[in-house]
């Protein structure tokens, strides 16, 4: 079994990064299990800390919404959270798996190394093609990599609007540029930005616990780690209202998978100003996913937000940071670990790997619904208006180097070995079909066991509070 002061490392670092009191570790019980999440990295640990840290603030906040004197105790069991981690992977709509990467998803030889490439989106696949001048077909789009060195096609496909980057050792990485701007953030960095008092939520009672309610959630987050966030709090009990542009559909199956305790509508945000600030004028939260600053002329930089509706708390999301020269770049998960040296650790010297899960997606997505329960906790005792801010690349960073201050992070119980997800798995109806899908990992005395409602169609709720 893992080192229980390696993995309280974790938990510890989350923490304290996210702002908690120490002493509330000693409301965590983790079930470790064997075969969860093998990987040469810890993603095993760094997954039950993100969960749990998330799990506790949820406790936290239900403490202090139902002014008990002592939060909920907090178990995290490693086969909840493996398969919450893959959850993209274990969810069938009418016994049909999802396709998670399209052809053009991949990594590709270069004349020098390997490139690796994301194109799910209909016009990230037209802009890599546009940019290796090819047609959609893949051994084209192979023999123009093939010819080309990896920080060349890397360049190009980012200047024409598309997704790539050149597969790095850990050591180049260090020496990049943006290398040092991510590991000059913290994990999580907050701010308070006014000191406005704010209402207080009211009392929560009855059961199941739900720390959330009443929180109305804006969520302007596309795939993967910040739907897992907003994921999270709608299970927690808030209302999220997921909005897209009406010109760029999600992906059917990922959406359905992050979808569950949402409402999903579109809202052309230039075009529809009225709407979009109808929606703030009663929002308690609002995250957004896209890349730093790519939505501030809408009137959704923090800064503005705060202006307009003090108290507020809001959450951005982004795969490089704000910071350094890729600063203002578009990224996923599978492109984070092959540019920060995770996909050259976890491969060979003859291809590259991959994590076991996109566990920088969906750990950074429970440390930003952790960082918000935070916040509105904070909000509840203090006021002010407050800002967090998470990155992939810097989540990849604690990965590959963890904090190993410690402090007591609760008990250790030895579970049998993690061998099948079925346990953890439920079933559950919609109007997309009859759903397979994983269970949320988050747990704590009195807590939901399952969300209150299945996924929507995408786009399919009006653009308004219900």
């Amino acid at each position: 079994m893992t080192d229980p002061s390696f993995s309280s490392a974790f938990l510890s670092s989350a923490w304290s990064a996210l702002g908690g009191d120490p002493a509330l570790l000693g409301r965590v019980t983790t079930v470790e299990r064997e075969g969860a999440l093998p990987a040469r990295l810890p993603v095993r640990e760094l997954a039950r800390a993100c969960v749990g840290a998330c799990a506790l603030a949820a406790a936290e906040l239900g403490a202090v919404r139902t002014g008990s004197a002592e939060v909920p105790a907090v178990r995290v069991d490693d086969g909840a959270v493996a398969t919450a981690f893959l959850s993209e992977r274990h969810l069938l709509v009418d016994g049909r798996a999802p396709v998670s990467f399209a052809p053009l998803s991949r990594f590709w030889r270069t004349a020098d190394g390997w490139v690796r490439t994301h194109a799910n989106y209909p016009h990230h696949r037209e802009r890599l093609l546009a940019a290796l001048g090819v047609p959609d077909d893949a051994d084209r789009v192979a023999s123009a990599l093939a010819g080309r060195s990896a920080l060349e096609v890397e360049e190009t496909v980012y200047a024409a609007g598309g997704l790539a980057v050149a597969l790095r050792t850990p050591e180049e990485w260090a020496a990049h540029e943006q290398s040092a701007a991510v590991a000059a953030r913290p994990l999580v960095e907050r701010e308070r930005l006014d000191e406005t008092h704010t209402r207080v939520l009211p009392p929560v009672t009855g059961g199941p616990l739900l720390p959330a309610a009443g929180v109305r959630v804006v969520d302007l987050t596309r795939v993967l780690a910040g739907p897992v966030a907003t994921r999270t709090l709608a299970l927690l009990g808030a209302e999220v209202l997921r909005v897209d542009p009406p010109d760029r559909p999600e992906q059917a199956d990922l959406h359905a998978d992050t979808g569950f305790g949402k409402r999903s509508a579109t809202l052309d945000l230039a075009a529809d100003r009225g709407a979009l600030e109808e929606l703030l004028a009663s929002a308690d939260v609002v995250v957004t996913g896209y890349r730093p600053g790519a939505l501030d002329r809408f009137g959704l930089s923090p800064e503005a937000l705060a202006e307009r509706r003090p108290g507020l708390v809001v959450a951005q999301l982004s795969a490089w940071g704000a910071h350094g020269p890729w600063g203002g770049r578009q990224g996923f998960d599978s492109l984070v670990q092959a540019a920060t040296g995770i996909a050259a650790l976890e491969g060979s010297p003859e291809r590259p790997g991959a994590l076991p899960a996109q566990a920088l997606d969906h750990g950074t997505g429970y440390l930003l619904a952790a960082a918000v329960l935070r916040a509105l906790t904070d909000r509840t005792r203090r006021g002010g208006t407050r800002a967090v801010r998470l990155s992939l690349a810097r989540t990849a960073a604690w990965l590959k180097d963890p904090d190993t201050a410690t402090a007591p992070a609760g008990a250790t119980v030895e579970g049998s070995p993690f061998d099948r997800p079925d346990p953890w798995l439920a079933r559950t109806g919609s109007r997309i079909g009859r759903l397979r899908h994983a269970r949320s990992p988050v747990a704590f005395a009195g807590g939901p066991a399952d969300w209150s409602r299945p996924p929507v169609p995408w786009g399919s709720d009006p653009a308004r509070w219900a």
